[in-house]
């Protein structure tokens, strides 16, 4: 039961955001920049045994991860702008980000641990 409440819960947040994006893209923006998928993940590990190791190493990775993966707010407008179309500018932004986690993970990785 508790895998399909997560399931359900997480979903209509993500299908929420993008109803909302439709009538208001600042609405959206600041609901999707809340750090609702951290939440979520650090409840249902809780729920499910709470282990405050596990979500303070867990949080430490995330907040490690964030700073490669802000280039790909930067990569995807800037695709779009200069003419690629939305899918090819999500890949390379999608590749670009990709490329940035491997070069930061030796040091996100000791100073995540």
């Amino acid at each position: 039961m508790l895998p399909l409440l997560k399931l359900m819960l997480s979903a209509g947040i993500i299908a929420g955001a993008s109803e909302i994006a439709k009538r208001s893209p600042t609405l959206a923006a600041i609901i999707i920049s809340l750090p609702l998928t951290s939440i979520l993940t650090f409840s249902w590990i809780w729920i499910e045994g709470p282990d405050a190791a596990r979500v303070t190493t867990l949080s430490h990775s995330i907040l490690a991860y964030t700073l490669p993966s802000l280039p790909f707010f930067l990569l995807l407008p800037l695709g779009l702008r200069l003419g690629l179309g939305f899918w090819a500018s999500l890949l390379l932004s999608c590749l670009l980000t990709a490329g940035c986690y491997r070069l930061c993970d030796p040091l996100i990785t000791r100073w995540a641990a």
